[in-house]
């Protein structure tokens, strides 16, 4: 923060923590519509973005990386608002392999972070992840991480291969995707974190249940869940990641 604007906001009577609490006034409405949102309603959504997203397959995610993740993230409709200081927030859902062919029921994650940067404005924005690895994974079992600090996030590819991905994209632990206007590209997460939302899944699963619990299968599939996961097995095969294949 520039001396000069410090300066201007002491002049003016206005608190340091002004921008903050500007930013938080920007996305207080859609974090407060997003959680009156129910699991069932973003279950919808999630399958409807993932949905759009596959059908065009040029402009997509690549389906030779769906096929080799051992997990996916999709956060329909995260939110961001942004004064001075820019803060994310949204909630969806992960779901990792059942099985080399199958995906298991979805378990229910918040995303949060900020950013710094001169900027204003607000958006609506589809947010999708690959988890590419079992390190990757062990991630999502823990209580909270954050991406690029716990785990490594590159933005990932698009189109219909990953032929043109760059070294880093290969050996990230994540990748990561976003849809804002109908507009999709790999996305930068780094310095937001990931953590369950236990709410969520008190209400999908009607009981207290951990994201451990939910994601090594020792839950039935809610049938709300079931549109979301027939279209991962439809647009993805059998998981071919290194360590499935030792």
């Amino acid at each position: 923060m520039s001396i000069q604007l410090k300066k201007y906001w002491r002049l003016s009577g206005i608190s340091l923590a002004a921008p903050a609490l500007l930013a938080m006034a920007l996305v207080t409405p859609a974090r407060v519509s997003a959680e009156e949102d129910t699991p069932e309603m973003r279950l919808a959504n999630a399958t409807e973005a993932f949905r759009e997203i596959m059908q065009t397959p040029d402009k997509g995610v690549p389906r030779d990386l769906l096929d080799k993740a051992e997990c996916a993230v999709i956060i329909p409709g995260m939110k961001k608002g942004a004064f001075i200081v820019g803060v994310k927030y949204g909630r969806g859902f992960v779901t990792c392999r059942k099985g080399a062919d199958r995906w298991g029921p979805p378990a229910g994650v918040k995303i949060e972070g900020g950013s710094a940067g001169f900027q204003i404005g607000g958006s609506s924005t589809d947010v999708f992840m690959l988890i590419m690895n079992q390190d990757g994974m062990k991630k999502l079992l823990s209580d909270k991480f954050t991406l690029g600090a716990d785990a490594s996030v590159a933005a990932g590819p698009v189109g219909r291969s990953a032929n043109a991905s760059t070294d880093a994209q290969l050996h990230a632990e994540i990748l990561a995707w976003s849809r804002s206007r109908g507009l999709f590209a790999g996305v930068s997460l780094e310095g937001a974190t990931l953590r369950p939302d236990t709410e969520d899944n008190e209400k999908l699963y009607g009981r207290k249940v951990s994201n451990e619990e939910i994601l090594r299968g020792d839950v039935a599939m809610p049938s709300a869940a079931r549109p979301l996961i027939a279209a991962l097995n439809e647009y993805s095969g059998p998981a071919k990641s290194a360590a499935r294949d030792q």
